[in-house]
């Protein structure tokens, strides 16, 4: 099977998931797109309320910035693979719970081990939480790892983790947005010194 066909059948078992009760809220499911061999791939927390309508990750407000962020790189969104740490919106935008987590997560750790990407861009404090806990490491909150680089292995897969904030705190404020656009410059330099 080729990259695409597993992520499709990755994608399709999302779908009709109901693992936990998220299923009974949510219009769709988002399991998540962009390039299968994608150099980088994006984490997030959770669809919010567009994400749920289209079926597509960051495609609200939040994903307008993202894909903002993205062009810094000198990529499109077509390019890299964007997905989050649950597959459907909690409701009314509230935090994912640890039960949530626990029974999502394995079907974005397949999505990693597909994909093999060379750099993990955590987005926020969950999917940080979560990536840095696969790789053994201690997690004090996105203000403190934000704009590091993180070598590291998970999954059995050699990777750059790379913790920057949620885009949606860029847009509520002036300075998480300068923090954004500064982490994306540093991560630009670091992308073009692995070619």
């Amino acid at each position: 099977m080729s990259k695409q066909e597993l992520l499709d059948k990755i994608a399709k078992e999302i779908m009709v998931c109901r693992k936990c009760r998220l299923w009974k809220t949510r219009k769709n499911a988002v399991p998540g797109e962009g390039n299968p061999d994608a150099k980088i791939m994006f984490i997030g927390e959770a669809p919010g309320y567009w994400e749920d309508v289209k079926g597509k990750p960051f495609v609200g407000a939040a994903g307008k910035f993202l894909d903002t962020l993205i062009s810094i790189l000198g990529f499109s969104r077509k390019e890299v693979f964007i997905a989050n740490v649950l597959k459907c919106r909690p409701p009314g935008n509230r935090e994912p719970s640890p039960d949530e987590i626990k029974v999502c997560t394995p079907f974005l750790d397949r999505q990693i081990k597909v994909i093999q990407p060379s750099f993990i861009v955590t987005l926020g404090n969950y999917s940080t939480s979560y990536i840095f806990s696969k790789a053994g490491l201690s997690f004090n909150g996105i203000t403190r790892a934000h704009g590091k680089f993180y070598e590291t292995t998970i999954l059995d897969l050699h990777v750059t983790v790379f913790p920057t904030f949620h885009p949606a705190a860029g847009l509520y404020s002036g300075r998480y947005k300068k923090l954004l656009e500064e982490d994306f410059q540093l991560l630009k330099i670091e992308i073009m010194k692995h070619g």
